[in-house]
């Protein structure tokens, strides 16, 4: 049986999908490159060559969850180019459980001026793009993310998406009520 040689650039994607999946199981600080080599299948000396360290590789996971999070918004924005379109979209990336909770891994690890900047880039993009991309003002665009931020914590929780755990009141109640708030129209609006 022959193995096909990946190029420089497809164990580079190769490391960022075993980099998302570690960092989103043990965060910056409990996830270490040998961790993400081991994931990969590759030598940990490779990881540091490639990325030149541990936070290189978080930041590119951080920034790849930020490019997905981004093209699923371009893509529905194609078909309807509004908050609720958008939206639905977001209510399938919670399938993507590591993806979500990898950002969550990154907010925190933000104290890290490096980190914090990457991932305050990253998240300013979607901001700006959810503007751009629905027309929606300031205010609109600050609940929109709001509401994705508390979805996020919800799957990255268990609460919603695949395998979630058996739903308690609270949890059908808060759920429901962002999907709520995020359909209606505001008053005289």
């Amino acid at each position: 049986m022959t193995r096909t040689r990946l190029t420089a650039a497809e164990r580079g994607e190769q490391l960022v999908a075993a980099a998302v999946k570690a960092f989103a199981v043990s965060g910056y600080t409990g996830t270490s490159t040998d961790d993400v080599a081991r994931l990969a299948g590759v030598s940990q000396p490779y990881v540091i060559r490639l990325f030149g360290g541990k936070q290189r590789l978080f930041i590119a996971a951080v920034e790849h969850a930020a490019a997905r999070i981004e093209q699923v918004f371009r893509d529905a924005a194609e078909r309807s180019p509004d908050l609720d379109s958008l939206g639905q979209a977001y209510d399938e990336l919670l399938a993507e459980r590591d993806l979500l909770t990898l950002l969550l891994h990154g907010f925190a690890a933000s104290a890290d001026p490096t980190i914090g900047g990457a991932v305050r880039e990253c998240f300013g993009r979607i901001y700006r793009l959810v503007r751009e991309l629905t027309g929606a003002d300031a205010e609109e665009a600050r609940d929109f993310l709001a509401s994705g931020m508390l979805l996020t914590v919800l799957a990255s929780m268990q609460v919603l998406g695949p395998g979630a755990v058996p739903p308690e009141p609270w949890m059908a109640e808060l759920a429901g009520s962002i999907h709520k708030s995020c359909a209606e129209p505001e008053p005289g609006g």
